[in-house]
């Protein structure tokens, strides 16, 4: 008889690089922990914002908007950027995931919009989730400021954003898959547009979107400001940058790949104790919200379902759940219902959950790119995590 876990809470294209041997992924986890242990020997020094939200030339209201989701001050991106942007400046930001760089091209476009009701703002990201996320954070630093945005991804409805397209938006916020459709149905005009934003423009390459980010560009207005966020600069990358923008200004604040926060630990067993090994970890008091990561939808589907029948709340993300049912699973995770969210690596990067205190790697991530980004779900926001990967 299995124990009953009582939460302590009560409230497109799919791409897959060539898998690392289980040995050299061993080897990259342990060095990231030998690196990690001789950043706590001898700690970063803390960064001093040059800037608070109070300096920037902004409207009142976007600066009340900025206290009520309760920025106290701007992080490394968002106080190296902000400032250029609002100059009218192209920018390349290099950072990785949980930075703030979100926020960091926000705050500044909605109020160039606030001020010019004639600009246009288009904002491409590689991931539903992303873009859903960029969509939420926006209505809230829009808030009284009559700002329009429409998001445009696949799992919903193509006629209602059609429709939403014919109003007189500010905003359009979506992914490539979708903009593309949009395009083809001569619903969304990319020339009309003078202000343009690619959100992790890495990963976008790696997910096989880079011919449809070169046709969008060809297809935009020469008089643009273009803003280019990305983890990593690689060639492929640099092919976009090129095409993309303009005398841009280069900001990188990239950190070490993994966050000093984070306590990293394998734990080796066979293929048959995984699940059980998983349950035993969820059963404890101190698993209080956990990501588990795995490679495929099937695979993730199939373990969510047993981990349920054994009496744990959790739920599941993957490519063939649709927009509703995903977007209903994080919610109740960010809002603690659920303790567990399963997940393929549709969710490791961009998504901004708080208080995740465990990652679990129920299997191998693809790469170790792969694995900073899943476990980067953990230790946010200055507070400690632990990620655990499973090893066979």
């Amino acid at each position: 008889m299995y124990k009953k876990f009582t939460p302590r809470y009560r409230q497109n294209r799919n791409f897959a690089p060539k898998q690392l041997p289980n040995e050299e992924l061993l080897e990259a986890i342990r060095s990231v922990e030998i690196v990690n242990k001789i950043k706590e020997a001898q700690p970063e020094k803390e960064y001093t914002p040059r800037n608070g939200f109070s300096d920037f030339e902004i409207v009142k209201q976007l600066k009340d908007n900025i206290a009520a989701k309760n920025y106290t001050a701007p992080t490394p991106i968002q106080d190296q950027v902000i400032d250029h942007i609002l100059s009218g400046r192209d920018v390349i930001g290099i950072a990785n995931t949980g930075t703030g760089k979100t926020a960091a091209f926000l705050i500044p476009l909605i109020n160039k919009v606030f001020l010019n009701r004639s600009e246009k703002v288009l904002i491409i990201a590689p991931t539903r989730e992303l873009a859903l996320q960029i969509y939420e954070e926006l209505r809230a630093f829009s808030r009284g400021l009559s700002v329009r945005a429409v998001l445009c991804i696949g799992g919903m409805s193509l006629g209602r954003q059609k429709n939403e397209l014919k109003q007189n938006v500010n905003f359009v916020i979506g992914t490539p898959g979708r903009i593309k459709d949009l395009i083809g149905e001569r619903s969304l005009v990319l020339s009309a547009f003078n202000n343009v934003v690619l959100d992790e423009a890495d990963r976008m390459v790696d997910i096989g979107f880079i011919n449809d980010i070169k046709y969008f560009i060809s297809l935009l207005s020469q008089n643009r400001q273009s803003l280019f966020f990305s983890a990593t600069i690689s060639g492929k990358v640099k092919e976009i940058i090129n095409s993309f923008v303009k005398n841009p200004v280069t900001v990188s604040v990239e950190k070490q790949s993994t966050a000093e926060n984070i306590e990293q630990k394998v734990i080796k067993l066979q293929k048959h104790e995984k699940i059980d090994k998983l349950h035993d970890l969820l059963s404890l008091e101190e698993f209080e919200k956990v990501l588990v990561f795995g490679r495929t939808k099937w695979g993730m589907q199939k373990l969510t379902n047993e981990l349920v029948r054994r009496g744990i709340r959790a739920a599941v993300i993957h490519g063939n759940k649709s927009q509703g049912q995903r977007q209903r699973a994080l919610e109740q995770f960010k809002n603690n219902q659920i303790s567990v969210l399963i997940a393929t690596d549709v969710a490791s990067r961009g998504l901004d959950i708080p208080d995740v205190s465990h990652v679990i790697n129920f299997d191998m991530p693809a790469s170790f790119d792969d694995y900073v980004h899943r476990i980067g779900r953990t230790g946010r926001a200055n507070k400690k995590g632990i990620a655990l990967t499973f090893i066979e």
